[in-house]
């Protein structure tokens, strides 16, 4: 009996799904479990397997095209099988992916129209001028530089480019849209003394540690230690009531080209801090290789945005449903601070914890930042 494949729903933010490359032909045989194509998520490409065993009969969506979850997207089945109603399911909405391009010269007119000169063409690249449709003035309706006028005076303001959604933009459209809107947020800011903290750093990597301890990875403990003793902030609101959640599992923000995901560091209560550095290493190489699973990147219940690398001071997060809390970390400046009535140089790190009013109150999230602080100002007792 034949058998449908489907865009998957791989992830419960998942709403279409990219087929980047089909990793079978039609009319091979394929075994149930077998790699059938890769499938671009919101989060990561991952393969599509096979539910049966049979011939891959017919491919209804070529590679680079959009369809929603649940569409039909090939069929398997016999040889000899009729598949004929199986196939008349077309895939909704199904469009091709594109990325973006510099407007430039159109295609090589057809004989009988318009062709532009040489300077013409150049002058349309470097001015990104679309030829079509322009009348030629020149000899045999040839367009020269005179009939580039009318475009060149609308180009004294530089054109939009408009750049498609990628699958990954798009989740985090709708994470953020979800939770900014309707999610009260307040905000608290504290700056930590990274003196012990800096050089616990770098003396972890004189010593050669494997792998080296980061200041993401003291973040990371520091934030733990805390919500064990403010386990309000490790929640959720659900409703009628405020989830507590049992573990502590941190997400932390990765940067990647086209958008942000968010590995979770799990049971991070319970984790001396070389396996949190170990497990957040492993984490964030997968992430860049576009190689996480969905549990490794859902389910956080605290995260952490850190952008000290890019030297900002200090910003604030947006909330990622449905942890109650996130917290921003700027970089680590060294500024004049006053110590014991002296001006000293001291290391200073700015952070601001973002809190679900619904959930938290300000008072709980001072109390949460004094324990965090005092982690994270002695970092050998983490």
């Amino acid at each position: 009996m034949a058998s449908r494949v489907i865009m998957p729903k791989l992830t419960d933010s998942m709403e279409e799904g990219v087929v980047v490359k089909w990793r079978k032909a039609e009319g091979d045989h394929v075994e149930s479990g077998d790699v059938l194509a890769e499938i671009e998520t919101d989060k990561a490409v991952m393969d599509l397997e096979a539910f049966a065993s049979g011939t891959l009969r017919k491919i209804l969506v070529p590679e680079g095209t959009t369809v929603p979850s649940g569409a039909l997207i090939g069929v398997i089945g016999e040889p000899d099988e009729d598949i004929k109603e199986l196939v008349k399911e077309q895939p909704v909405s199904a469009s091709p992916t594109t990325k973006p391009v510099t407007p430039s010269l159109s295609q090589e007119k057809a004989e009988g129209e318009a062709v532009p000169s040489p300077r013409v063409r150049t002058l349309a690249r470097e001015r990104g001028l679309d030829l079509a449709g322009i009348k030629g003035s020149g000899p045999g309706g040839r367009i020269v530089e005179r009939d580039l006028e009318p475009l060149l005076a609308k180009k004294d303001q530089p054109a939009a480019r408009e750049i498609p959604l990628t699958q990954m933009r798009k989740a985090i459209v709708r994470a953020t849209t979800q939770s900014k809107a309707p999610v009260p947020h307040f905000y608290v800011t504290t700056e930590v003394d990274m003196g012990e903290g800096v050089r616990f750093v770098e003396e972890s990597k004189k010593r050669g540690d494997r792998p080296p301890v980061s200041l993401t990875h003291l973040i990371i403990a520091a934030a733990a230690r805390a919500l064990v003793q403010h386990p309000g902030l490790n929640a959720a609101f659900a409703g009628e009531t405020i989830r507590v959640f049992p573990s502590i599992d941190i997400g932390i923000a990765v940067a990647l080209e086209d958008g942000l995901i968010v590995p979770v560091v799990r049971d991070c209560g319970k984790k001396p801090l070389r396996q949190i550095a170990e497990a957040e290493r492993a984490l964030v190489t997968r992430a860049r290789n576009r190689e996480l699973t969905p549990e490794e990147y859902t389910g956080a219940t605290f995260s952490i945005s850190n952008l000290g690398m890019f030297d900002v001071e200090n910003f604030i997060a947006v909330i990622l449903p449905p942890a109650a809390a996130v917290l921003a970390v700027g970089s680590v400046r060294e500024i004049p601070v006053v110590k014991n009535r002296r001006v000293e140089i001291g290391s200073r790190l700015k952070l601001t914890l973002s809190c679900d009013h619904r959930v938290v109150d300000g008072a709980a999230a001072a109390k949460f930042l004094q324990t965090f602080k005092r982690g994270l100002e002695h970092p050998g007792d983490l």
